[in-house]
């Protein structure tokens, strides 16, 4: 087996948070080298690392000279670079794989070394695939938490009543930045927190990642996405639902219905065939609409033309993808956001999104929020 080199802090590196479920915010150094884990670090996390990795062997940062190098005047970023080179050569590491993001600098020391590093994504992202126990549990609390957060913003819109110029609560306009602050407020209430780009979107103001602001309007959809992240285990959920507030448009009540049919039955059959050994690109494929796959180059607002989803855990999009570049086989716990949905210039968008567990033998629907488009009946 390839030895592993891993360098980073685990607030940013999903790598290393999941080889070291803690939170650690300054940068250290993982390897693994014929069966043995070592772990670079300081004083500060020695104990904390060596409880959460039992059998780890500690090497510090200080005894291997840091002090010493920054007060000679190198400056603190090199110095952690030239200790990492210390430690690998300690270590007696000679080659490893690492992951695209490894450290450019760090790579040209160890290189300098002789050290041959190997860039390796797949395998690095294999490790993760399969969620640990925690991390299942973690995704499961945040679930909940944008099940929570969206059942406040259909009390919100179950509320308001349709005007000339969009909705309105209490005689005030419902803004799109009203129903953010709910989402972000009561997530962030169950312990996973929403980042500030959450989608409240509309055809009057927002489409694809744009979050949307402004005036919300009456008897047009209304697309709703939240990603929220558990504090403790750092991982993500992922869910998006459609509403409409009032009677549909009468001139395009029967183009909604018909995108809201097409949406929830291509979101069930995709679940449904959701197994170890599927691929993603199978299950784009399964969608059965014009895609990115038959539209070429000149894609355009309208249909489908985004993947059917991605995977998710310690980073909201993550391996496995399931769309074009989705080659590779589902394995059990791997959890993946599953999100078709159609467009439409003149009505907006009608998405609706689940959260989905690979298990030994099929599948779990992580998800549970209706999807009625009544903001009401939710």
């Amino acid at each position: 087996m390839a030895a592993l080199l891993l360098y980073g802090d685990t607030e940013r590196s999903a790598a290393l948070r999941h080889e070291i479920p803690l939170a650690i915010i300054d940068p250290l150094l993982y390897a693994e080298v014929d069966g043995r884990t070592y772990v670079l670090t300081s004083f500060l996390e020695a104990e904390r690392v060596n409880r959460a990795l039992p059998g780890v062997e500690l090497l510090d940062f200080f005894e291997l000279g840091y002090k010493d190098l920054v007060q000679d005047g190198m400056s603190f970023r090199d110095a952690a670079r030239e200790v990492g080179a210390r430690a690998v050569l300690e270590i007696g590491l000679t080659e490893a794989i690492v992951p695209g993001d490894f450290p450019l600098g760090l790579g040209d020391r160890l290189r300098q070394d002789g050290v041959v590093l190997t860039v390796d994504d797949a395998t690095v992202e294999l490790r993760r695939r399969t969620k640990t126990p925690a991390e299942l549990d973690g995704m499961r609390a945040a679930q909940r938490a944008a099940e929570a957060a969206m059942a406040a913003a259909c009390e919100l819109l179950a509320r308001a009543e349709p005007a000339q110029d969009g909705l309105q609560v209490d005689g005030k306009p419902l803004l799109a930045e009203d129903v953010r602050a709910t989402l972000r407020s009561v997530a962030a209430d169950h312990g996973a927190p929403c980042p500030p780009d959450i989608i409240v979107a509309s055809v009057w103001q927002g489409g694809g990642h744009e979050p949307g602001s402004g005036p919300l309007p009456a008897g047009l959809p209304i697309h709703i996405d939240l990603w929220p992240r558990h504090e403790y285990s750092a991982c993500w959920a992922d869910m998006a639902r459609t509403f409409v507030v009032g009677d549909p448009m009468p001139e395009h009540a029967e183009l909604i219905a018909e995108m809201s049919r097409l949406a929830l039955e291509a979101l069930k059959e995709a679940e449904a065939a959701v197994r170890p050994g599927i691929t993603g690109l199978e299950l784009y494929d399964a969608a059965g609409w014009a895609t990115q796959r038959t539209t070429g180059a000149k894609t355009g607002p309208d249909g489908f033309q985004h993947s059917l989803g991605h995977g998710v855990g310690l980073e909201v999009h993550e391996a496995p993808p399931l769309g074009l570049a989705g080659h590779d086989a589902l394995v059990p716990g791997d959890v993946v956001a599953i999100e078709p949905g159609l467009n439409d210039s003149q009505v907006g968008v009608v998405i609706f999104e689940d959260l989905v567990l690979v298990t030994e033998d099929g599948h779990e629907v992580l998800t549970r929020f209706p999807y009625d488009l009544s903001p009401a009946n939710a």
